[in-house]
């Protein structure tokens, strides 16, 4: 699929990816390496501000939770955009999603969580969205955030 094509189909979402955050800490964004691109860990953020904080199985429902894994691909493909140059043309597919929830010891719906990401990487990316994935539960998250996603890319 052709930038235009990634550019289109986020429009036909209604999604317009906000401007890349600057880390918090020390590291990097994005990294290339070889056709391979690393997008470091995205947190439910939107204009600025923290969203869906809290535990997830206490503060934050199921549903929420999807939504924040959601925003955390939006700011993925945001940081990807940035790093690419301001487009997506050279996107050959989403290699694979790692996603961070935090949740109470007894939740156990992890991965019905990280498909708000999931679905969203095919959503836009059609099969190259595809990815192979970890959702893992952890006692926390920066800022106590509900979800955190990282990503890995292929690009021509």
């Amino acid at each position: 699929m052709t930038q235009q094509g990634h550019d289109a189909r986020l429009k036909e979402l209604g999604i317009e990816l906000p401007s890349a955050v600057a880390p918090a800490a020390n590291y990097i964004p994005a990294r290339k390496s070889g056709s391979t691109i690393y997008i470091a860990g995205q947190v439910p953020s939107a204009g600025g501000k923290d969203q869906y904080v809290g535990k997830v199985g206490k503060d934050v429902s199921v549903e929420d939770a999807q939504k924040a894994a959601r925003l955390c691909a939006i700011n993925i493909l945001a940081q990807l955009r940035t790093a690419l140059g301001g487009s997506l043309d050279r996107v050959v597919g989403c290699v694979r999603l790692g996603g961070f929830v935090n949740a109470t010891p007894e939740f156990g719906e992890h991965p019905k969580v990280i498909n708000g990401a999931s679905d969203f990487m095919v959503e836009v990316f059609g099969d190259a969205g595809r990815h192979a994935r970890a959702a893992v539960g952890c006692n926390s998250l920066p800022r106590n955030v509900a979800v955190e996603v990282d990503a890995i890319f292929e690009i021509a």
